[in-house]
């Protein structure tokens, strides 16, 4: 493996001598609280999280150096992050500690992300030390601290200026440092993009593997955990699946995915790298720009082909490459399952939760800031996985944060209401909130569009109705719909979901019946895996040229690491013919072909 350039987590630099700018997530000890990158393409940077479960967790402490003595004024830029819902409590309260000074001002009070002022010190001393000190234990978050020795110098507060402020007080250069040209540049590395990256460099192609997160593995990854389904190497063409094969669940062997990307020596692997911008030469992408989630520094990498593996479709988006999002309407794709209108409803976002039996009896405030609960409308589970969906009716990238922080009101008003006052409460006093995973994970979003746009009705009968129709996909229609009991209770704002499957006979093909809901296997053709509009650029998960039905089917893991897989050797041919990946299709299909029987 080609070794990943690294920068240290300290990156504290003097914007002058009356200014320091501290970004949170490069502090040298993270201690209780963790870094969260979801929203920063929204709020401008990743940020520190005190997610506690509602014990405060150990303080996230740093040092730096400062060259003038005096009074020191010390600001934050945070939010109360349940500030969208009104509530008269904020969950999510900090202080900020000065060489062990506590400042007087509360933070995480303001109702957006901006500037909130912590307090002023007197300091003596060249080095000092900060500390962040959660009060809660719930999700207080933390983007940057800022000294300066100017209370009323002007805090920036908005892109693009926010990040002309960061990059220039943290002493960053004005060109990214060069990550290095490649035959291939996979961005994202969930099962699909660690499929598209290990096949790729097995067939020979020098490769970059970049990725936002510090573990592999997307909504499959430790992080999230979510299960691989759909059926691997089915005939005709059982080469497909080969690596997923290997791989099977990440979660489950995260040392034996870490040692097969190291083993690649065509591999180059970037964790903790967040595509944030890309140079294009005309309807090409030329290089792609991210950055690093722990320190802000950013790094540039050049490639011929391109795979967007991040879910949201963010390569595409950003190169210009035509996408839907939501439903398309009935009269437009004939689809028996489509709605009568167009609209922008999508599958949802989970988080999964866990309790544990303890032997004495556990404590669990009542909180006002959460969801309110009766014996009626609680969920009386003892752990919460995908069923817990919500964000069906908003945007699933830009309203993330909102969708993400709601189910997190959900899950603990739930969990408030059982422990305190509950029917059940007997059932719970021993019961302990173990975990609940901040990480979102995501069904739909942006959908990039390729020279063809797989359907419903290709989905069923004789589902072998194109040439390049090689990705088996064996899982059934899954639609998602808020439960009735949810949508009575919490109209609008469901978070509580019920599955519709329309279920495949693997056995012999059968059409499509309302009555049974019976529909075969089906294969989704190269076509869907590459842009129309851009010429570089291929496509593999549940950001692929489908409609919103059929995305319900194709986007489980197993199926995605399968698209992965393709579309890497597809990346091959591109390389060894000369050619783009709509060529592949036009010109080299039966080679293609043949490398997955």
């Amino acid at each position: 493996m080609c070794a990943a350039v690294m920068f240290s987590a300290i990156t504290v630099y003097a914007q002058s001598n009356k200014t320091i700018l501290v970004e949170a997530e490069s502090f040298a000890d993270h201690g209780g609280w963790v870094l969260d990158q979801q929203f920063m393409d929204q709020m401008g940077s990743p940020f520190l999280m005190a997610h506690g479960l509602g014990q405060p967790v150990k303080d996230a402490s740093t040092q730096v150096e400062i060259k003038k003595k005096g009074l020191w004024h010390v600001y934050a830029r945070t939010w109360n992050w349940c500030a969208p819902w009104k509530t008269k409590e904020k969950p999510g309260r900090f202080k900020i500690s000065v060489n062990g000074e506590t400042l007087s001002n509360e933070l995480g009070l303001g109702d957006r992300w901006g500037w909130e002022y912590a307090g002023s010190v007197e300091i003596k001393d060249k080095t000092v030390s900060l500390s962040l000190h959660d009060l809660t234990g719930f999700n207080g978050r933390c983007d940057a601290i800022l000294l300066t020795m100017d209370k009323e110098m002007k805090t920036p507060d908005s892109e693009p200026e926010l990040s002309q402020f960061r990059k220039k007080a943290l002493g960053y250069p004005d060109k990214p440092a060069d990550g290095g040209t490649y035959d291939l540049v996979v961005v994202g590395a969930g099962t699909a993009g660690l499929s598209a990256a290990i096949k790729a460099a097995r067939e020979g192609l020098k490769v970059a593997l970049v990725h936002d997160r510090p573990v592999p593995g997307g909504n499959n990854s430790v992080e999230v955990k979510i299960v691989a389904s759909g059926e691997l190497g089915m005939a005709p063409y059982p080469r497909l699946g080969d690596v997923i094969k290997e791989i099977k669940n990440v979660y489950a062997h995260p040392a034996k995915v870490d040692k097969m990307i190291a083993d690649e020596k065509n591999l180059s692997f970037f964790p903790n790298q967040h595509v944030c911008s890309l140079v294009m030469n005309g309807d090409k992408i030329a290089s792609a720009v991210a950055t690093n989630i722990e320190n802000g520094r950013e790094m540039v990498f050049h490639g011929q082909l391109f795979i967007d593996c991040t879910g949201d479709g963010n390569v595409g988006y950003l190169a210009g490459a035509e996408y839907r999002v939501g439903r398309e309407m009935r009269a437009e794709s004939r689809e028996t399952l489509a709605p009568d209108r167009p609209d922008n409803i999508v599958l949802g976002t989970s988080l999964t939760w866990r309790s544990k039996e303890e032997k004495q009896p556990v404590a669990f405030p009542e909180l006002e800031w959460a969801i309110q609960f009766n014996d009626e409308s609680c969920e009386k589970v003892f752990n919460g996985c995908n069923w817990w969906e919500t964000g069906f009716r908003y945007d699933q990238v830009n309203e993330a944060e909102y969708i993400r922080d709601y189910l997190l009101r959900a899950i603990y008003g739930n969990w408030a209401f059982l422990k305190n006052k509950s029917q059940f409460v007997n059932e719970y006093t021993n019961r302990r909130l173990e975990s609940i995973f901040y990480i979102a994970g995501k069904r739909e979003s942006r959908r990039l569009m390729g020279d063809i746009m797989l359907k419903q009705q290709d989905t069923e009968g004789d589902y072998i109705k194109y040439n390049d129709a090689f990705v088996t996909c064996t899982y059934n229609l899954d639609q998602h719909f808020p439960t009735p009991k949810n949508s009575f209770f919490f109209p609008g704002e469901e978070f509580i979901s019920t599955m519709k499957h329309y279920f495949n006979d693997l056995g012999t093909p059968r059409r499509y019946l309302r009555d049974d809901q019976v529909i075969p296997p089906y294969r989704i053709p190269y076509r869907c895996l590459y842009s129309k509009n851009i010429d570089n650029l291929f496509m593999a998960g549940r950001n692929i040229s489908v409609s919103h039905i059929v995305l319900s089917s194709c986007r489980v893991q197993g199926t995605t690491g399968m698209m992965g897989e393709l579309v890497a050797i597809a990346a091959a041919l591109c390389k060894k013919h000369d050619c783009s990946p709509r060529e592949v299709y036009q010109k080299h299909l039966p080679e293609l072909a043949d490398k997955i029987k």
